[in-house]
């Protein structure tokens, strides 16, 4: 995907959690769209480098949107919801390994108590639910850890995933990595051990967990390669 024209500022400060202040070149002071609600631990550094990009909405209260921050391990995306569009491309693009089977792709699909699988991929051999959740916590020795913040909706996804398995039926848990300074996956049990303990059983129960790497630009974001997935750091 796209950004297409972006602004270039310098952070000044994140508050409540959907709003930051952007210094502009020029000395101007705007506040901007924050797009992410979680913790943003290490992606958001006092006068750090950030990129905007801007809204064709006139009515709306800020027109610009925080997308790319500078953070001292690399490039990083912060806008969580853009990882579904940069993983449906990848799997139009046939770069999401072992589901070439699956033709069909539909997206935020109902299933288990009241919720809704980012992909479903259908074909002959039969369908694969899919949950993608966005990696920008960013750790010593290039670990890339989920989650942020402690995270019920993420155990509850975790669950939902397991028990739609069937003969038929693969769950896939997908993390989808935003900071270029990552170079293999874990979760952050010190921060959510539940969601650690959670996601260890639905493993041994048959869950499918892989991670990915995107190619991150102020160009646009592309779905890289597999990246080196554990339950720990080793």
């Amino acid at each position: 995907m796209e950004f297409g024209e972006l602004i270039q500022g310098r952070l000044l400060r994140r508050y409540k959690r959907f709003l930051a202040d952007v210094e502009l070149p020029d000395g101007e002071v705007i506040t901007v769209h924050c797009p992410n609600t979680g913790a943003m631990t290490g992606c958001m550094p006092e006068g750090a480098a950030v990129w905007l990009s801007t809204s064709r909405v006139k009515t709306r209260k800020y027109p610009q949107t925080w997308e790319l921050v500078d953070t001292p391990q690399g490039l990083a995306c912060i806008h969580s919801a853009l990882a579904n569009k940069v993983v449906q491309e990848g799997i139009e693009a046939g770069r999401l390994e072992g589901f070439e089977g699956y033709p069909l792709l539909r997206r935020e699909v109902k299933y288990g108590t009241n919720s809704r699988a980012d992909f479903l991929l259908e074909g002959e051999a039969g369908r694969v639910f899919i949950e993608v959740k966005c990696v920008t916590l960013c750790r010593e020795g290039a670990w890339g850890a989920f989650p942020d913040a402690v995270s019920e909706r993420g155990r509850k996804h975790i669950r939902e995933l397991q028990a739609v398995r069937d003969e038929h039926t693969r769950s896939l848990l997908l993390f989808c990595v935003f900071h270029s300074g990552v170079q293999r996956v874990c979760v952050a049990g010190d921060i959510d051990p539940a969601y650690r303990d959670t996601l260890a059983q639905a493993m041994d129960a048959g869950l499918e967990v892989q991670a990915y790497g995107s190619d991150v630009s102020t160009a646009g974001l592309r779905l890289a390669g597999p990246l080196p997935f554990s339950l720990d750091p080793d």
